[in-house]
């Protein structure tokens, strides 16, 4: 599978484009690829009011709020999955891979759920920033009831700014080449349902699952949601799956056991008998601010590689056609 991976670089300091070894020719040659956009946390990194953090002095260590986006070069499309805080900056690293002459050039948005870090982007696409007209948001029917009655999200509607496109639970999208499914998982639903995607291309496929509770509560949940992750990750080619926090003692003066998200040492613990190949596909991902693993020289790195996992990077790329 790391064949398939296009590492860029960390494509941190504001501005710069992506720095690949290879020609322009050589990495665009993929007809339908996935793009990581970012990978922290959804107040990114570094976080507000955290004046210690080492990010602020090193651009080189400063972290998006976690998104990918889906390009189909034959088709000119180009769909974004989360609309971050960071939407600015990451639509321009978009730019890099797939220029349009249309803005923003956005297909699509598929949307998560309703925290901050997954969908308060949409606000650069209203009147006062980029005044976008009916860029398609792709939501659940909570999420898109809660855009459609609250402020400021509400004007976006009535201004022509986004057109809500309906989404349902198991029922695929086909956008030609690319098709996306949502699925339900558990997860603080204080306003709306929350969702993670499966990603087919032609001959690949991804999962997207930044935020869930557990993986042992989703197996246990009822009316057919019911799901094992494992056999979710066994139906595709690469899976960037929920990776928070680390583990539990990384906030200091908590006890983080009953925190909504699985720590990295409990999933790999919980994989650890997949198969090397299994394992392979998993990309850990949505790092807080107090993951070590954010750092690049971080010994916990080692240990996630060492058991035959794999963590996101930022402007990391993954063909999903042959």
């Amino acid at each position: 599978m790391k064949t398939h991976i296009l590492a860029l670089g960390a494509l941190i300091l504001a501005g710069a484009p992506p720095v690949s070894a290879q020609s322009d020719t050589e990495t665009t040659t993929c007809p339908v690829e996935l793009i990581v956009l970012g990978v922290g946390q959804d107040g990114g990194v570094p976080q507000l009011g955290n004046s210690a953090d080492p990010a602020w002095a090193d651009p080189s260590l400063r972290r998006l709020a976690t998104s990918i986006a889906v390009v189909d070069r034959a088709a000119g499309a180009r769909y974004l999955f989360e609309a971050t805080p960071d939407i600015r900056e990451q639509l321009y690293r978009l730019d890099q891979v797939m220029p349009v002459t249309a803005r923003p050039g956005l297909d699509g948005i598929f949307l998560t759920h309703g925290h901050i870090g997954h969908y308060t982007g949409l606000m650069f696409l209203g009147h006062e920033s980029m005044g976008a007209h009916d860029v398609p948001v792709y939501a659940m029917p909570s999420m898109s009831a809660f855009l459609f009655a609250n402020g400021p999200w509400d004007q976006l509607v009535r201004y022509d700014n986004i057109e809500l496109e309906a989404l349902q639970a198991g029922q695929p999208v086909e956008l030609g080449d690319v098709r996306v499914t949502a699925f339900e998982v558990p997860h603080r639903q204080e306003y709306t349902e929350v969702v993670g995607y499966h990603i087919a291309g032609p001959t690949r496929s991804a999962i997207f699952l930044p935020d869930i509770d557990s993986w042992e509560e989703w197996e246990m949940w009822e009316d057919g949601a019911a799901m094992r992750i494992e056999d979710l990750i066994a139906t595709v080619d690469v899976a960037y799956i929920d990776a928070t926090f680390f583990a539990n003692g990384e906030i200091p003066g908590r006890d983080m056991s009953g925190f909504p998200h699985p720590f990295i040492t409990h999933s790999m613990d919980r994989f650890a008998d997949l198969p090397a190949g299994e394992r392979a596909k998993i990309r850990f991902i949505h790092f807080n601010h107090t993951n070590p693993v954010r750092y690049p020289d971080a010994p916990e790195r080692d240990v996630v590689e060492a058991a035959g996992f794999n963590l996101a990077d930022e402007g990391e790329r993954y063909c999903l056609a042959d």
